[in-house]
């Protein structure tokens, strides 16, 4: 039996030393906040945060954590609270010669960490999981590389009053959950998030704190069941294959002309 500090706790776990980090915190130790994504290490939505550095939990085995804490979705939240931040803040320009994820973090709101104070560089948020800002989040160009940049973070959720529509959709492509909830729940949740974690349950649709706050917010279904299974466009696609090649091959009875030559 191992014991893992995990999120602030002395944690027994009854798995096997090989076993990935992601399914130990989402089966045996039910904590869901953190998302089945690739199984690659590619998309960042399985990310946790050991010994304050991210990492993807999905091809990290328990027995490399060690005595190092792991730090989940279920921790602090960074109360950043700022209006109208564009994808440029996000994730500057210079930074969108890069065709990988990877890296993106070191980029990520470097006009606001060149700031004293800020909260991106405060120890007292690290391997915080979730952001709190304030209206039209996500605004500006469509660069899907904030997204990336704050899955590269380590954010899986961001709760703002309203975001940008094609920011919102590209953080859902990416395994980031918006949660849209009016000002005064902002502002209680920045209130919170200067002391204390916050807890997003995506299958209740709730915000909730140990302070009995409960917020609820709307998703669209769709989007939502793709969340909680991790699922994407091209997994949803692979998932209807035998559909697809009982069609192809229909056609190409019904049509032969069409195939002319793909044979070659």
């Amino acid at each position: 039996m191992l014991t893992l500090q995990i999120n602030g706790k002395a944690t027994a776990v009854t798995a096997a030393p090989d076993t990935p980090l992601l399914w130990l915190l989402r089966g045996e130790l039910q904590l869901t906040g953190t998302k089945f994504g690739c199984g690659m290490a590619l998309c960042g939505v399985c990310t946790v945060h050991i010994g304050g550095e991210p990492v993807r939990s999905c091809v990290t085995p328990i027995s490399a954590v060690g005595a190092r804490a792991v730090t989940t979705i279920e921790g602090r939240a960074y109360p950043f609270g700022r209006k109208n931040v564009d994808t440029d803040v996000i994730i500057p320009a210079k930074w969108l010669k890069t065709v990988t994820r990877a890296g993106l973090a070191k980029g990520a709101f470097e006009t606001v960490r060149a700031e004293a104070g800020n909260v991106f560089d405060d120890p007292a948020y690290a391997g915080a999981s979730v952001l709190i800002a304030g209206d039209n989040f996500g605004c500006g160009s469509s660069r899907e590389h904030a997204a990336w940049a704050l899955g590269d973070m380590g954010i899986t959720a961001v709760i703002a009053p309203s975001f940008s529509d094609i920011f919102s959709g590209n953080a859902y492509k990416n395994g980031i959950l918006t949660v849209v909830l009016p000002q005064t729940a902002i502002d209680r949740l920045m209130a919170v998030a200067e002391t204390d974690p916050i807890h997003i349950d995506l299958e209740a649709q709730t915000v909730t704190t140990k302070f009995q706050d409960r917020f609820v917010f709307e998703i669209d279904a769709f989007r939502k069941q793709c969340l909680l299974n991790g699922t994407d466009e091209i997994a949803l696609t692979l998932a209807s294959g035998a559909q697809i090649d009982s069609y192809e091959s229909k056609v190409a009875s019904a049509r032969p002309w069409l195939n002319k030559g793909l044979a070659a």
